[in-house]
C-alpha cells in the first residue's frame, strides 16, 4: 500500500484521527515540544507533518511565518480550518522529500513523520533539510517508539540520520517509555547564557 493510500484510509476516521485534540498525551507532548525550543521566537517556521493542525495552531504563536506541510489533502483542509484568521500561516499539501518548499528556514518541526520513510527516502530527506535550514536554525523532531502499521524506519534511526546532518549539535533530549524529542542546531548558547544568567 502506497503511503499516500495508508493515510486516505487513516483520515476517514474523521478530522482528528490521531487524538491530537482529545488525548492528553498528545496534549503533554505538544507542551514538551514547545518548551523544549530554544528561542521564544523564530523568523520562519516549517512544521512538516502538520496533520489537523493543532501544533501548528501553537507554533504559530511563535513564528512570524509559519508553513506548515502534510501529505493527506484532508489533514490540510482541517489544519486550514484551525488556523483560519492567522494570516501568517501558509498550509500546503506535499509529499516528502519529492516536493520540497523554497527558501531556509530557522525552525523546523519534524512531528511524527519520518518513521514512514523508508532508509532510501529518509537518506534523502535529511538531505534536503540540510540545505532548508539557515544559520543558527533548529531543528527538532519527535516520533513514537512503539511498532505500528505504515513504520518504514525505526524511530532511532530517524534521529540518528536527522543529527547526522553536518553543523548541528544536540541541545536539548527527551526520552520516555512513548516517544523521543530531539532539537538540534548549530548554534549551542543555552537558554540561560543568552539571557545572562551565566
Amino acid at each position: 500500500m502506497t503511503l499516500a493510500r495508508y493515510f486516505e484510509q487513516v483520515w476517514q476516521e474523521g478530522d482528528d484521527p490521531f487524538g491530537y485534540r482529545s488525548r492528553w498525551y498528545e496534549t503533554r507532548k505538544r507542551d514538551l515540544l514547545l518548551a523544549a525550543l530554544p528561542r521564544p521566537e523564530f523568523e520562519r517556521g516549517w512544521e512538516i507533518g502538520c496533520a489537523n493542525g493543532e501544533l501548528t495552531r501553537k507554533l504559530a504563536t511563535r513564528c512570524d511565518a509559519l508553513l506548515g506541510t502534510d501529505l493527506n489533502p484532508r489533514a490540510v483542509t482541517v489544519a486550514r480550518q484551525r488556523c483560519a484568521g492567522l494570516g501568517h500561516v501558509e498550509l500546503r499539501c506535499m509529499e516528502h522529500p519529492r516536493e520540497w518548499p523554497d527558501g531556509r528556514f530557522d525552525l523546523v518541526v519534524v512531528g511524527e513523520m519520518g518513521y514512514y520513510l523508508d532508509d532510501t527516502a529518509m537518506q534523502a530527506f535529511a538531505h534536503r533539510i540540510e540545505t532548508s535550514l539557515a544559520p543558527r536554525a533548529v531543528l527538532l523532531a519527535c516520533h513514537w517508539r512503539h511498532g505500528f502499521d505504515g513504520r518504514h524506519s525505526d524511530t532511532l534511526d530517524v534521529h540518528a540520520r536527522l543529527a547526522a546532518i553536518p553543523g548541528l549539535s544536540r541541545i536539548a533530549h527527551y526520552r520516555d517509555q512513548d516517544f523521543i524529542l530531539d532539537c538540534w542546531s548549530s548554534d549551542t548558547t543555552s537558554v540561560a547564557q543568552r539571557e545572562g544568567l551565566r
